[in-house]
């Protein structure tokens, strides 16, 4: 049991870091990061679409672009900011977010999984961290290909980090906890090794003006990020021997079962 809850010897060697949009990775993972130096983030969604919405779109409006802005490119150059002042490498993938397609044209896990796992595979972690994939289609996809990846690509170690602003949706951590919980992929905190310099922290969010003003509005992500709590992460990995029966749907709320 001493073990429990810590890395093994090795395992954060060489980091990466999945990310939904350019900005998730810092908010949720920003202290991993300044322990690790070097560590690659892959960011799924840093693509032009063929046109942006016409009117513009909400959260772009929110924050501050204007009609003819290549939002896309003033994003990675936020990114590109951010991640140098935590010594993180940065690796774009060109899949478009959800906001600038049309419904039926969203971007599914399944189509992302083939290029991601090319990512991945190129930086030949010995760890990965994915997002729980919480209260976007982006975040879901993001998630949903990275368990992809994982299933072919089972030998680094796994992690989860929690998406910011959107764990705070009521019941929606819980929720994503207890369907992996259920599929046998046992989400547990883990004691990772990290640098709680908020100063630090900080300085890397403010090189995404754009978004704080839209997150500020949306989410009071200010708060949020001056809160005392700090940054979670999640191993996934099967439970000690004999304990798989616990995952049981029919045992779930039936305290006392043996």
């Amino acid at each position: 049991m001493r073990d429990w809850g810590l890395p093994a010897p090795g395992e954060l060697d060489r980091i990466v870091v999945i990310s939904p949009h350019l900005d998730d990775a810092v908010l949720g993972c920003a202290h991993l990061l300044a322990a690790h130096p070097g560590t690659t983030v892959i960011t799924i969604f840093t693509g032009r679409p063929d046109a942006y919405p016409d009117p513009m779109e909400r959260w772009d409006a929110l924050c501050g672009f204007v009609p003819g802005d290549e939002v896309h490119a003033a994003r990675r150059a936020e990114d590109a900011a951010a991640l140098g002042t935590l010594d993180a490498v940065p690796v774009w993938l060109d899949f478009v977010e959800h906001s600038h397609l049309p419904r039926d044209a969203r971007v599914r896990g399944d189509a992302i999984v083939d290029t991601l796992e090319a990512a991945v595979r190129a930086a030949a972690p010995t760890a990965v961290l994915a997002p729980f994939g919480l209260g976007n289609p982006d975040h879901d996809a993001a998630h949903d290909a990275a368990m992809l990846v994982r299933e072919r690509l089972p030998d680094p170690a796994w992690f989860l980090y929690e998406d910011m602003g959107y764990k705070h949706i009521p019941g929606l951590l819980a929720w994503r906890v207890a369907r992996l919980f259920v599929a046998g992929v046992w989400p547990t905190p883990s004691a990772l090794p990290v640098d709680l310099d908020p100063h630090r922290k900080q300085a890397a969010v403010d090189c995404y003006p754009s978004q704080l003003r839209a997150l500020e509005v949306e989410w009071q992500i200010g708060a949020k990020l001056a809160a005392p709590a700090p940054e979670q992460y999640w191993r996934l990995a099967p439970p000690p021997p004999g304990w798989e029966r616990l995952s049981d749907p029919a045992r779930l709320g039936s305290p006392g079962v043996a």
